[in-house]
């Protein structure tokens, strides 16, 4: 989605001070959540993967105080990125994943992505090697058995969509050396979120539509559709975990 129409979409679907330009649907007050239970803070390094324009990255940064890189596939986003992180701790990448950046962190960090990964245990494997011994990495996960052929053809884009059982990523994540520390449903405020974003997309979607074209609005309604309609049925749920390397 266009970055300014992203921005005035969540300007208007989040709660004050819950947008900083994230992607996807958690709140600011969900990160700094999630980054303080990853115990980041002054001098602790951190690796976000898909940080996209990194609004997390920059947030948790000035909130909390570490070191941080951010890696994504976009030049466009990364640029973005880097031009509103000025004055602040942090280097970016344009880079896809995996192989992650070379180096040890105290924690990486994946917000929203993890169902673009389809072989994540390639991924996990990966980011046990980029951490230290006691090293955290801090995720959100949409948990649920795999899409079925017509949840795909319903999908927008649904070679992105991933989902994963809970227990077959514990296992991947147990055979990657990493162990659930700790963990926090936000299904119920995910789908409330997911709802707002979709009302604000048709209400304004006459403008919308004129600048990123009517096929794009299309799809854009149908995926937060399909996310209210899920996270609703409990089709999906949304996790955030911060898992710790032995």
């Amino acid at each position: 989605m266009e970055l300014l129409i992203a921005r005035e979409i969540g300007s208007a679907a989040f709660a004050p001070g819950e947008y900083i330009e994230q992607q996807g649907f958690m709140r600011a007050s969900e990160i700094r959540e999630l980054a303080m239970r990853a115990a980041i803070g002054p001098g602790v390094s951190v690796l976000d993967l898909c940080c996209g324009v990194a609004g997390p990255g920059r947030f948790i940064t000035r909130e909390l105080g570490c070191d941080y890189v951010g890696v994504d596939a976009s030049a466009r986003a990364i640029a973005i990125a880097s031009a509103r992180a000025r004055g602040l701790p942090c280097r970016f990448e344009v880079r896809r994943l995996p192989p992650l950046p070379a180096g040890r962190f105290d924690v990486v960090l994946l917000l929203e992505t993890m169902l673009a990964f389809r072989d994540k245990a390639a991924l996990l494997a990966a980011v046990s090697a980029a951490l230290g011994p006691g090293g955290r990495f801090a995720f959100t996960l949409e948990e649920g058995a795999p899409l079925t052929p017509p949840e795909r053809a319903s999908m927008p884009d649904a070679d992105t969509v991933w989902l994963t059982p809970l227990d077959v990523l514990a296992a991947s994540l147990h055979r990657a050396g990493l162990a659930v520390a700790w963990q926090e449903d936000h299904t119920a405020a995910h789908r409330t979120t997911a709802q707002a974003l979709a009302d604000a997309i048709a209400a304004d979607g006459a403008e919308i539509g004129a600048r990123i074209g009517p096929r794009a609005l299309e799809d854009l309604l149908a995926a937060h559709g399909l996310w209210v309609e899920w996270l609703g049925a409990g089709r999906v749920r949304k996790l955030a975990l911060v898992a710790e390397r032995a």
